[in-house]
């Protein structure tokens, strides 16, 4: 690359977006992370005009009236709106850079390593029509193993999983490259919902999603110990007998029980990208252990459960919901080695 071209690639703003199903965060070149908002919209249900958001949208979220609705664009990692994501990642990228562009920014988004080519191609359109000059794609698993510290351009194995909203991503990085990998539609929304059904199901009583997050965030436990056993939080929400309204006492081993299913899905996946892995790279896991990024990851016990299930020693990052974005933005520093055509972690938009 010329130094005319280099210095016109270089010009304008460069940002990476982790466009995750529970919150969106921006990364702008050399300021780091300058956003973190949920993704979440309010509209007009008749004209689907926006009225709100972002952390704005999220209040509503179950308590709208008629006429408003509080949505989340994306569900499991993928767009399922396409033309409120469009809206949202607009306002995102204005909020973060500014209206008046001299030119259009670079950006580069985070996919979950088992898209589709159709939601693939979604995600790039997106970005292009919500102001991008150039639009670039990154494996989430990649980006969190950058974003983590990893050393993922050596000859060793690192094993990296990423707990998102909508998705769990794990793979096995080295070279540059992902070896093995495996994404399924469940994070903390499955979760969630876990614990929606268990209420509903053993104490007759129906709460939200919101509600049901603030229970996994304070009494969640992916494993039982003597310290967080006798832990419980009121819970209320409407009895589905009575019709009226209802708290009862929620212990941890309730929760526990409740998520465990989503929990047990997480392991399973970790334990086939190993039976995957080549058996040199399976040595470098085995004195390296495994990172765990992703929001989700931050739920109590988790580490552990992980490490008892395999025999690994299992590392939370140093900021875990951070890692993808941070990833992200570190890659836009060699996105002149992606248009160059090498052989990176990230797919240039056509």
């Amino acid at each position: 690359m010329g130094f005319f071209q280099r210095l016109f690639f270089d010009f304008g703003t460069n940002i990476g977006v982790d466009l995750g199903t529970a919150s969106i965060l921006i990364y702008v070149k050399n300021k780091g992370i300058v956003l973190n908002e949920p993704s979440v919209v309010a509209l007009n249900e008749q004209t689907r005009e926006v009225i709100a958001i972002g952390s704005a949208a999220k209040k509503m979220l179950g308590r709208t009236p008629a006429g408003i609705v509080a949505v989340r664009p994306l569900r499991e990692g993928v767009i399922a709106d396409y033309d409120v994501t469009e809206q949202m990642l607009r306002y995102f990228i204005e909020q973060a850079c500014g209206k008046n562009w001299i030119l259009k920014p670079r950006i580069m988004v985070c996919i979950p390593s088992g898209v589709t080519e159709v939601e693939e191609r979604a995600v790039k359109q997106a970005a292009q029509h919500a102001g991008a000059r150039e639009a670039f794609l990154i494996e989430e698993p990649m980006a969190a193993a950058i974003g983590a510290g990893m050393d993922v351009y050596s000859a060793a194995g690192n094993l990296v999983c990423d707990i998102g909203g909508g998705t769990t991503d794990v793979a096995v990085i080295s070279l540059g490259g992902i070896v093995s990998k495996t994404s399924l539609r469940v994070g903390g929304d499955k979760l969630d919902e876990a614990i929606v059904r268990y209420v509903r199901r053993e104490h007759g009583l129906l709460i939200g999603e919101p509600c049901a997050e603030e229970i996994k965030k304070s009494i969640g436990t992916a494993y039982l110990n003597e310290f967080n056993r006798e832990n419980f939080a009121t819970v209320r929400g409407r009895d589905l007998l009575t019709g009226l309204p209802r708290s009862i006492k929620f212990s941890a081993v309730e929760c526990h029980a409740a998520m465990m299913e989503p929990l047990e899905m997480i392991v399973a996946a970790v334990h086939r990208v190993l039976e995957e892995t080549p058996p040199e790279l399976a040595g470098d896991i085995v004195d390296r252990g495994m990172v765990l990024t992703g929001g989700g990851s931050m739920i109590d016990g988790l580490p552990r459960l992980i490490a008892e299930n395999t025999g690994l020693h299992v590392y939370l990052a140093e900021d875990p919901v951070a890692c993808v974005a941070i990833g992200t933005g570190k890659s836009l520093s060699v996105l002149d080695k992606y248009v160059e055509g090498a052989a990176m972690p990230a797919r240039r938009a056509l």
